[in-house]
């Protein structure tokens, strides 16, 4: 066996080696864009990508099974698996964008059909470039090289999918790059094996379909984007991105701008007043009612900039520290003329200061005191945003509050998701936090559920002054009935959202789901 090795390897073997690098780049790609679009999709990342992970992996172990009844023409059978892989994977985000436009009741079954059978043709092309590079190499050898060179592989594309090719080309874009590189194995395969192969040039007629239909995807894939977010969010989209953390979108049109996150509607200009109005202002005015004007607020996600329009209108608030993950998401609303009329040039206030940072780890490092918190997160759709939910977070949002100081945080829909609501209450409670449980109608969401918290019992403002002049939505007659709850909405007990046992994320999707599927 040793004269099957060499000292240095033979230029054959170097390009299958370099082929191994770039196979396990493109099936780790097809592999995340999967569980990414499950994830922007259905929600519960952690669910998603477990799903989707589990179900490739076993494909590729039988892809793998069934290499062994490949016996002759080894490197035919190895160019056209790659062909089929390239135009398969490469089209997979594409497809899956469209499907759920157009046809969302497939989505699930395409997703994991999809998902399936790329997984077997990834499992296939491993164990055919062993066995062809079985030719000249040594077993002991062969394995070790082939190994390093797929773990390289999925490194290097772990590391690039979402810090470089998600935010910079998209998913259907990074699809069709990765189908490309593909076929470019496939191509490279055919000059390589020329003289091994039975009908050339219908191989190459096969490589140069296959290029030329990826590369038409790659150039037209702004417009195939277009097609799929026009239909599923039905306005005209003005705006859209892929960041690291999220797809962001704004549409415009008979009812103005909406912004929408992973595909969950933020806000709807119409009646987006009545939604920051009364998250913000029962809490600032009641502690403006208590003899001080609250001086010192933070605002834990809002990047769009509506909460702190009406902070702002406290002449009395000299900071107000922006905490939003999202840097796309500040920059979005700081500079666009029509989103930044509509938060009307909040985010250019020299009282604003804007931090670009997870919220979790803002409140474990920073040491400043508030005297007023709001809390405007994304509802709890996944484990990241869940963690944001838990008696963990609370317990530090505890400690960066002032003594007489409230947080105010945005829930769900106590009608639609009473367990969910009821959830973060006692969540709150949990870590020795008062709460006042309110609600109040948002047409674009229904009734909308918010919750104060404070170290003291609330108390409702009584005087008109305490709140601002120019409120379209709160006055103080219709405060009191922010907080009474009809019997459809009244507690239920509900159990404490933990770090380790994230039960309002279950809770939040069965709920939601239930209205999904009327």
């Amino acid at each position: 066996m040793e004269n099957q090795s060499s000292t240095s390897p033979k230029p054959v073997e170097l390009a299958l080696l370099a082929s191994v690098f770039v196979v396990a780049a493109c099936g780790l790609v097809y592999e995340l864009a999967a569980g990414a679009l499950a994830s922007y999709l259905l929600g519960d990342s952690v669910l998603q990508f477990s799903t989707v992970i589990g179900s490739y992996l076993f494909a590729m172990g039988i892809g793998s099974y069934l290499s062994r009844f490949f016996e002759r023409q080894l490197p035919a059978h190895f160019l056209r698996i790659e062909l089929l892989v390239a135009l398969i994977g490469g089209a997979l985000p594409a497809v899956l964008f469209m499907a759920h436009a157009y046809a969302p009741g497939s989505f699930r079954v395409l997703l994991y059909g999809l998902v399936l059978l790329v997984g077997m043709l990834v499992g296939l092309e491993i164990p055919l470039v062993m066995r062809i590079l079985r030719r000249n190499v040594a077993l002991k050898e062969l394995v070790s090289q082939v190994l390093t060179f797929d773990y390289l592989g999925a490194l290097a594309v772990s590391l690039a999918f979402p810090l470089l090719l998600v935010p910079q080309l998209g998913l259907i874009r990074t699809g069709l790059l990765f189908g490309l590189l593909n076929a470019a194995v496939a191509l490279w395969a055919l000059w390589l094996f020329r003289g091994e192969l039975r009908r050339f040039a219908a191989h190459a007629a096969a490589c140069g379909f296959t290029l030329t239909a990826l590369l038409a995807g790659f150039a037209g894939a702004n417009h195939i984007t277009t097609l799929a977010e026009d239909k599923f969010y039905q306005d005209r989209i003005v705006y859209s991105a892929s960041t690291p953390y999220q797809r962001i979108v704004v549409t415009h049109g008979q009812a103005g701008h909406r912004l929408y996150l992973n595909g969950n509607l933020q806000f709807a200009e119409r009646d987006e007043y009545r939604y920051h109005e009364a998250l913000v202002h029962p809490a600032l005015a009641a502690y403006a009612a208590g003899g001080a004007a609250p001086k010192k607020v933070a605002v834990l996600g809002g990047g769009d900039g509506m909460a702190v329009r009406e902070i702002l209108r406290y002449p009395g608030v000299q900071q107000i520290t922006l905490v939003e993950l999202d840097p796309a998401m500040t920059q979005l609303f700081a500079q666009q003329p029509a989103l930044v009329q509509l938060n009307g040039g909040a985010l250019q206030s020299p009282r604003v200061k804007i931090v670009n940072v997870d919220a979790f780890q803002w409140l474990q490092h920073t040491q400043e005191i508030f005297d007023v918190i709001v809390v405007d997160f994304p509802d709890p759709t996944n484990f990241s945003i869940g963690k944001l939910y838990t008696n963990s977070f609370y317990a530090l949002l505890e400690k960066r509050l002032a003594a007489s100081g409230y947080a105010v945080v945005q829930t769900t829909s106590p009608l639609v998701a009473r367990q969910s609501y009821w959830t973060v209450v006692q969540t709150m409670e949990s870590v020795g936090l008062r709460t006042a449980p309110y609600h109040a109608h948002v047409p674009s969401f229904g009734e909308w559920g918010f919750v104060i918290a404070s170290r003291r019992p609330y108390r409702l403002p009584t005087d008109a002054a305490a709140l601002p002049p120019g409120l379209r939505f709160l006055n103080v007659q219709g405060l009191p009935l922010l907080f009474d709850f009809p019997q459809d909405m009244a507690r239920v007990p509900a159990e404490v959202n933990r770090l380790s046992n994230q039960v309002l994320v279950t809770t939040y999707e069965q709920e939601w789901g239930r209205v999904g599927a009327h």
